[in-house]
């Protein structure tokens, strides 16, 4: 989630200030930009010796410094009690936030960065990392006014307008990161509530962020106010969610402390983990179908075979399927990922060369991937020969559930031949056979 917020922190121009350095320019502005400035009034009349101007201070503070953090940060707080009323003081406290982010002290970032919130309220990237700031410094507090700055700046983004979107990103690249910014704020702010145990209003934040992008932060944090307020089946589900979306980054054991959690509640509910495996699978499927966007229906009111039009591949040119009525159709229903598939396509390629010469036969290899960017690389890597279309439901209507699964149609549009898998070494001897049959029962009809 941390990752995130800084990428979001990063488009909207705050770059450096999660940077593990400081930004070798930020000393150098502000030496550079200090307009000269009166002394201040208490310091009198000047005395024999050279009096420094404010810029010259302010150079002195940042040389002063060399490369210790920790000394730019004293030199520039001394700056600041001598020149309270500077008119660089938001960028000087920008320069203490990020030194004080390299320091590790948490509570002194927030501490800047909440004042620069206080002369900028507008600025939505520094409320955003204030919320994030005050989070992780844990102060009570300081949480009841990172929810204010959240508020603040779920209302700006509630107010923004595509007249406002930079010509150089599309309107869909806008409407994402609209939609990605207010995930996570609504994040920010749920878990802020939940730290002060405020369970209503915490449940309906993370609610909400987890509708607009399911993820595994919000859905790991329901979970663990069900398991407080002793709804394990809710805590299950939750829990369940956040494994599945969780990330199994390099170092990161995020995903084992969310199946340590889950074991636990399924434990406690059910005596033992029986049954926790398939629950898992279930969930999966659930929650991968729900956080992807859904292809547009294709041949939503087909009934039967000849009432499909298909998508040639790769140049989605429409295939009817009608023009199949009265022959014998060979499919072959198959996926990218599906390693028995790529193994039996030569053998139905062998099967369908055999009958090239029969206008009665027609041979069609479906492809039901649910990405479908993935396929024409796929054949252009296998060099498939059969005409090839995207299966466009046609696969629900024939009940394919498994891959490959071959199926022949006779003449009337009804299976005459099915196989599911494979591993027959005789595959084309059979195929073959059942091609044959469904030719001669028409005759024999006939």
């Amino acid at each position: 989630m941390q990752g995130r917020l800084i990428s979001f922190l990063r488009a909207l121009g705050v770059c450096g200030l999660f940077g593990i350095s400081i930004s070798p320019g930020t000393a150098s502005s502000l030496q550079a930009q200090e307009p000269k400035e009166s002394p201040p009034a208490h310091e009198g009349k000047p005395s024999a010796s050279k009096q420094h101007t404010p810029e010259e201070d302010l150079q002195r503070a940042i040389d002063n410094s060399g490369n210790d953090r920790a000394a730019l940060a004293r030199n520039l707080e001394a700056y600041l009690k001598k020149y309270p009323d500077t008119r660089r003081k938001s960028d000087i406290y920008r320069a203490l936030v990020e030194a004080n982010l390299q320091l590790r002290d948490t509570t002194a970032a927030a501490n800047y960065a909440e004042r620069i919130v206080a002369l900028s309220p507008d600025d939505m990237s520094m409320n955003l990392l204030a919320i994030q700031l005050i989070d992780r410094a844990g102060d009570q507090e300081g949480m009841k006014r990172a929810i204010s700055y959240a508020t603040r700046v779920l209302d700006h983004i509630q107010r923004q307008t595509l007249a406002e979107k930079s010509p150089r990103v599309s309107q869909q690249e806008w409407e994402d990161e609209r939609r990605q910014l207010q995930t996570t704020v609504l994040l920010l702010r749920g878990r802020l509530y939940d730290r002060q145990s405020d369970h209503k209003d915490a449940i309906h934040d993370l609610e909400a962020s987890y509708a607009l992008a399911p993820n595994s932060a919000a859905a790991e944090k329901l979970g663990e106010i069900a398991e407080l307020q002793k709804d394990l089946n809710r805590a299950i589900a939750q829990y369940a969610r956040a494994f599945v979306l969780a990330e199994s980054a390099a170092g990161s054991d995020g995903r084992q402390a969310i199946r340590r959690k889950l074991g636990n509640v399924w434990r406690l509910a059910h005596g033992s983990e029986d049954g926790l495996g398939d629950y898992i699978l279930r969930a999966y499927d659930e929650t991968a179908l729900a956080a992807r966007t859904p292809p547009p229906k294709r041949n939503p009111d087909a009934r039967e075979p000849y009432d499909f039009t298909l998508r040639r591949i790769p140049e989605g040119t429409p295939l009817a399927f009608s023009r199949a009525r009265g022959k014998v159709v060979v499919l072959n229903f198959w996926a990218t990922w599906c390693g028995p598939c790529r193994a039996l396509e030569p053998l139905f390629e062998r099967v369908s060369s055999e009958f090239r010469a029969d206008a009665e036969v027609i041979f069609l290899s479906a492809n039901c991937d649910e990405d479908e960017s993935l396929v024409p690389p796929y054949l252009a890597e296998e060099k498939i020969q059969t005409t090839t279309v995207f299966a466009d439901g046609l696969n629900k209507l024939l009940g394919v559930n498994s891959y490959p699964t071959v199926i022949v149609l006779d003449r009337s549009g009804k299976i005459s031949y099915r196989s599911e898998g494979f591993g027959e070494e005789d595959f084309e001897k059979i195929l073959t056979a059942a091609i044959q049959n469904a030719l001669a029962a028409q005759h024999q009809a006939k």
